[in-house]
């Protein structure tokens, strides 16, 4: 079963086609139904896809953190702001693999590796292959995120197993030079054109609460949903406004307007996974608990987000046993060459 549309933006979901490309207008409608209809809907989708109590657990390493050449305002790893983190080189690729194996007895089912780069160099290549293939080894989903890649990159990183590649939108292309300008939104567009080529799933979403408006992030949602393939994983991230970085200042999103958007991601990307990502500690159990019934099925595990805290695997098995969740079981991976 599939979500359809019609004139009112309200109907349920039904057995029509997929529709390929998405109407800002139209989901604006959505976004703004009753916080019920809104909230039924995207539970009704998300139950037509997936096991509604079952959720991907995700673990999160920076390869090397912090000296990075992007201005990006949210980000504490930015050389443009005095946010006080000490540039580290990349990780030794054993102490990777062997985080990655804790992180797997842990109950992760997915490894996330990433590096502070606006680029990786040729010269850091051959370690991070080694590390996808090191990780994938262990029996783990491999994922990355190192900034703009060229396609003969995707390809290399391809090759060596790699299945998912990070690179967020952030927001909308509006809204996107507020907060970085030593890049553009088409840069991000075409990395993630690259990593689609070159056959790696794709995992893109943003963050909420940078000065943006309902409707940037409303557009950010449908300028995602209408790539040529919606991504696989959309990590929705509500900010951590970090010392020192532009945003240090940003006022807290709203809980309600919060839930709203990972209900829309849900209805108009309906076989993603949607990741509550950063921001949980600032979230209450409930607020999290709306967001999981909304449609979100993903999550980090572990005490940290690259220079973020992470509520702890305690407190998320607790919220787990509350609400009845499990962890999403692996589905079979083909073996690395």
């Amino acid at each position: 079963m599939q979500e359809t549309m019609g004139t009112s933006g309200a109907d349920s979901i039904s057995s029509g086609a997929d529709f390929t490309r998405w109407d800002v207008a139209e989901a604006k409608k959505i976004y703004n139904l009753p916080f019920n209809d809104l909230l039924f809907r995207a539970q009704s989708i998300h139950r037509a896809h997936f096991d509604p109590n079952a959720v991907q657990m995700s673990r999160l390493l920076s390869i090397k953190t912090g000296g990075c050449a992007e201005d990006c305002g949210y980000c504490s790893q930015s050389a443009h702001y005095p946010t006080g983190l000490k540039a580290s080189k990349l990780m030794e690729v054993e102490r990777v693999i062997a985080e990655a194996r804790e992180a797997k007895d842990g109950g992760a089912t997915r490894y996330c590796m990433g590096a502070a780069w606006r680029s990786p160099k040729e010269r850091d290549m051959e370690a991070i292959v080694a590390m996808v293939r090191g990780v994938k080894a262990l029996g783990m989903e491999t994922c990355m995120t190192l900034g703009m890649l060229s396609l003969s990159q995707t390809e290399r990183l391809a090759g060596a197993g790699l299945d998912y590649y990070n690179h967020n939108v952030d927001t909308s292309e509006r809204f996107y030079s507020e907060i970085i300008t030593t890049r553009t939104f088409a840069d991000r567009l075409e990395t993630l054109a690259n990593v689609r080529e070159a056959g790696i799933k794709v995992c893109a979403g943003g963050i909420l609460g940078m000065g943006e408006t309902v409707d940037d992030r409303i557009s950010m949602l449908v300028t995602l949903a209408n790539l040529p393939a919606a991504p696989e994983s959309v990590p929705i991230n509500m900010l951590i406004p970090m010392p020192g970085s532009k945003l240090a200042d940003a006022p807290p999103v709203d809980p309600i307007d919060f839930v709203r958007t990972i209900g829309l991601a849900r209805i108009l990307m309906p076989k993603s996974h949607v990741r509550l990502s950063a921001g949980r500690t600032e979230m209450s159990d409930e607020m999290q608990a709306l967001c999981f019934f909304a449609g979100a099925n993903s999550i980090f595990v572990g005490e940290t987000l690259l220079t973020a805290d992470n509520p702890g695997e305690d407190h998320d098995a607790a919220l787990f046993r509350r609400l009845g969740l499990k962890p999403m079981a692996l589905e079979p991976m083909e073996p690395a060459e």
